[in-house]
Formats: structure tokens, sequence, C-alpha cells
């Protein structure tokens, strides 16, 4: 009997997929969070309603974490990708800066490029995803099919890994004074832990749809993926991406900064 789960000999050899460079987004089928944001009314908090009518930039292009902040009321969002290389070196670092300092380094550079630009930005988001495994090697997005395959079967095969995601949020000075700017960072981890009963020829199958190329670890848990992962511990939208109540508190200290610093002292 067929089985996904299981063990099952005769695996399907079929053509690769395409290449995993310049592949448009396959998103899930089925609601997507924009349009269910657009059925609720938006957060009403100050650092939001400040921020209506401003220009908001995320730095970054994916799908998800657009549709995330839309989850919050953030819906006209200006998306400037990055340029920064994100070639820094793994050995330097331990996985926490080095998702931290990747973060920092695109949100400065679009802050950079954009803020002279005819209309300045009232705030810029960006954030990096990676994922960490049980020994503490930092694994991003597969470079090719077999990678994709070894990814997800060295995942499978492990202790649970972390998904580790830096947001930095940079917002212009009023009064502009030294640096001109404020900058607030937050980190967030969340423990995945895959199914061990999940054979090859599901991997496989998985790998194929091509859901996976673009994202750290090689799988999306708000979609297909998630048949991959039995269990996660902490936040769920890190995962996806962008873990929002720390993009929220984030976004809250650099539109009122002085009153963060306020709140903290009497704290």
């Amino acid at each position: 009997m067929f089985s996904w789960f299981g063990n099952n000999d005769d695996l399907q050899k079929q053509p690769p997929p395409p290449s995993y460079r310049d592949e448009p987004d396959n998103i899930p089928s089925g609601p997507h969070y924009s349009q269910l944001a657009k059925k609720l009314r938006p957060l009403d908090l100050p650092c939001l309603n400040v921020l209506r009518g401003k220009r908001v930039i995320l730095a970054s292009a994916s799908p998800r974490r657009k549709q995330l902040l839309a989850q919050i009321g953030l819906t006209k969002i200006d998306v400037v990708p990055s340029d920064f290389a994100e070639d820094l070196d793994k050995a330097k670092y331990t996985a926490i800066e080095y998702v931290m300092e990747t973060a920092q380094e695109k949100c400065m550079s679009v802050y950079k490029q954009e803020i002279d630009s005819d209309e300045e930005p009232a705030l810029v988001i960006a954030a990096d995803t990676i994922i960490c495994s049980y020994l503490g090697a930092i694994v991003e997005k597969p470079l090719n099919y077999q990678d994709h395959l070894d990814m997800l079967k060295g995942l499978r095969d492990a202790e649970p890994h972390k998904v580790i995601t830096a947001v930095c949020v940079m917002s212009p000075l009023e009064d502009g004074a030294a640096p001109g700017y404020t900058m607030e960072t937050h980190v967030e981890e969340t423990i995945v832990k895959f199914d061990k009963n999940v054979t090859d020829e599901l991997i496989e199958s998985y790998v194929r749809t091509g859901e996976g190329s673009d994202k750290a670890g090689g799988y999306g848990i708000q979609g297909l993926g998630t048949i991959l992962v039995e269990s996660i511990s902490g936040c769920y939208d890190n995962v996806v991406g962008l873990p929002l109540r720390g993009t929220l508190k984030a976004i809250e200290s650099v539109v009122f900064p002085q009153e963060m610093e306020e709140r903290d002292i009497v704290l």
C-alpha cells in the first residue's frame, strides 16, 4: 500500500524543477493574509495611526512579509528590496549575530537610498530569516534541486531546529539630531520539529512543487510545507518570516522614541 509516511523503496524519478533563480513566488491558494486583513478593522494603535498616509518601506521582496504587515493594518507598503549582497562570513558570527547584522545592513542600505528621495520614508522595515540546525550551522535558501532535497532530509533526520528572524526598523528624527535617525531591532527564535516519519518520496514531491525554493530551510510552514512539520514551539509568524509582536514593538520604539525611553525609566 502506498503511504506518504513509511518505507517506499521505489521512488519515481522525474526531471528536476526549473532553475531556482528568477522564479515567481508561489503563494498557496486560498485566503491570503492581506485578503483577511481587508475584512477586519485595522488595529487602532497610536504608532500605527501616525504612519497612516505616510510612506512606509518594506526592504524585502517577500510577499509573505508584506502580507503579515497587512495583518496589523499596514496595507499601503512601498516595497524596495535591499541590494545588500548578504555575503557576510558566517564563520565570524554566531547565528543570532549573523541574522541581526544582515537585517541591519538591509535596512540601512534602503534607508540611505531613500532618505533623500522626493518622498522621504516615515519608516523602513527590514528582516532576515535563517534556520539554525541543532549543531549551530546556519541554513539559508536552497541553491538548487539537489541542495533542496538534502536540506529537507537533513532537517527531518536531525534534532529540532531553530527559525531565527531579525527585524530592523528605522525612522528619521524630526529634529535632525545626530545620527539623524532612530533604529530598533528585534530577534525572535522558534523551535521547529520535523516529522521523522516523512518519507523521501514526500520530500521529493514537495520539492517539485517549487514552494520552498525561495525560503530559508527550503519549506513554507504557511503552505504545503506544513505536512513536513510535527510541531513548533514559539512564534508561528516568525517561521512564516516576520514576528509581528516583536515588529510592532520595534515600530512603536522608533515612532515614539522619547515616550519609550521615559517608560523604560519608570519601569
